[in-house]
């Protein structure tokens, strides 16, 4: 069978499991054969299938996310390594980064709670030479995670993680003031009905946050302001239902709230500043 013919039977198999089963056997594709979908599409279609595909389809017919199985995900255009101990970074969350870098031209300092594989972090600092940034998580192999990210993108002098829980006294202690701070919080209402690919793959601790979904909002954002510098942003990812309640938390909290839309034309972010204005 060549490549072309078991990405057809592949894509096949997977359509009762994915929305974008053909692209899902082409990435699994490319990465039996250790090239990248674009040399797969103009070079290997013709070529017989290797060996180990078959259980990579198997995998993901069990819902198992492609980016598990093949242990990367694109983001910003950049390389970021995940593992069942980190979030899957998603192209919504792209809007974070936009609206950061148009809201703080200039970083300096970068805080990103919550950081997960780093994705938002090092997409940051990737466009923003002179930054420094920090990234904390409760979770020490995540954390991992985005060190080795760090890394491997060259940033890993710039970059420093670190093990905190804001939901604990005390765990902003020494991590001085920022000039942007980013947070991607668990956002999901406990009792939502996910796809089996993130309710049985993706860390829960990540992704729940009570009956509203916005525990943690409550509890991470009123201590913003303590750890902004005079002008400093915040710019919080948001579920797309949440942008009420979340201005809400915020303009309590002493803050000026701005919405972002992603590409899709949803709530995505809200950029805090320090200044007091309604939400637009």
């Amino acid at each position: 069978m060549t490549v072309a013919q078991a990405i057809h039977a592949a894509a096949q198999r997977l359509s009762a499991t994915s929305d974008t089963a053909r692209l899902d056997a082409e990435v699994l594709m490319a990465h039996a054969l250790q090239c990248s979908r674009t040399d797969l599409l103009l070079r290997h279609m013709g070529v017989p299938a290797p060996d180990g595909f078959d259980a990579l389809i198997e995998r993901r017919a069990r819902h198992e996310p492609v980016a598990h199985i093949t242990g990367h995900q694109e983001f910003w255009g950049l390389p970021f390594r995940v593992t069942s101990a980190t979030l899957i970074p998603r192209g919504d969350s792209e809007t974070i980064v936009e609206a950061a870098l148009d809201a703080c031209a200039a970083p300096a300092r970068v805080l990103d709670c919550g950081t997960g594989t780093g994705a938002l972090l090092l997409s940051v600092l990737h466009e923003r030479s002179g930054a420094q940034g920090v990234g904390i998580d409760a979770s020490s192999d995540a954390l991992a995670v985005a060190q080795g990210n760090a890394e491997a993108l060259g940033l890993g002098a710039r970059a420093q993680m670190v093990l905190a829980d804001w939901t604990q006294g005390g765990w902003a202690d020494g991590l001085g003031r920022f000039d942007l701070i980013l947070a991607n919080p668990p956002y999901v209402e406990s009792s939502a009905a996910l796809d089996p690919s993130v309710r049985d793959y993706e860390p829960a601790s990540a992704l729940f946050a009570g009956a509203e979904g916005l525990d943690d909002y409550r509890i991470l954002i009123p201590q913003l302001p303590e750890l902004l510098h005079p002008g400093g942003v915040a710019v919080i990812e948001i579920g797309y239902q949440q942008a009420q309640a979340v201005g809400q938390i915020a303009t309590q909290a002493g803050f000026a709230v701005k919405l972002r839309l992603d590409l899709a034309d949803r709530p995505r972010a809200l950029v805090l500043s320090q200044e007091r204005q309604a939400m637009v």
